[in-house]
């Protein structure tokens, strides 16, 4: 019994400085600087096109097209992510039908510790049309200070290459057209 704790003991001082180093960090918030986060250019044209991206190589958030960029961070092994995939699926949509949202608002999404397979895997199963990156090396997460999932910000884009961080989210949202209209109103598009 002695021993058992003392190597309970053990443990837990061997987990403290990984602990403390996860409280330290806290997710990207409204005024936070964007990270400078790297993705590779889809390789598919229409997502290319959608993003207004060409050719191969990699881009940061600030080269998308786009005046507002809603990222969402998510995971394929997230139950809540699945369960809310069909709600970030309907804001896409609300997005393509509005007539201020669209061709100014994206969307994309960040699969953290997913490869390209279950990054696909997850797109096909909830026919997700906006475009999903891979992290498997939890790069991207890290930089965004390790949220959980899923988790939502957005980036408000300006001339200049100026942005900022107008919205920071854990957790998913009820009404997609309430979370779009939100949006709107914070980066000034409404």
């Amino acid at each position: 019994m002695k021993s058992r704790l003392m190597y309970l003991i053990a443990f837990a001082f061997i987990l403290v400085p990984f602990v403390s180093a996860a409280l330290d960090e806290k997710p990207i918030q409204l005024g936070d600087p964007l990270p400078n986060i790297t993705l590779s250019v889809p390789e598919s044209l229409a997502h290319q096109e959608y993003l207004g991206l060409k050719g191969t190589g990699s881009f940061h958030i600030p080269d998308i097209k786009a005046d507002l960029v809603i990222v969402e961070i998510l995971s394929m092994y997230c139950p809540h992510c699945q369960k809310d995939a069909p709600l970030v699926n309907r804001l896409y949509q609300s997005i393509e039908k509005h007539p201020t949202a669209k061709g100014r608002v994206k969307v994309i999404g960040i699969g953290v510790g997913n490869d390209r397979f279950e990054v696909d895997l997850f797109t096909k199963k909830y026919e997700i049309q906006f475009p999903i990156f891979p992290d498997e090396e939890y790069t991207v997460h890290h930089q965004c200070g390790r949220p959980g999932t899923p988790y939502f910000f957005g980036v408000k884009l300006s001339a200049g290459g100026r942005y900022a961080i107008i919205h920071s989210q854990a957790g998913g949202f009820e009404n997609p057209d309430d979370f779009l209209r939100m949006l709107l109103e914070k980066s000034g598009l409404a």
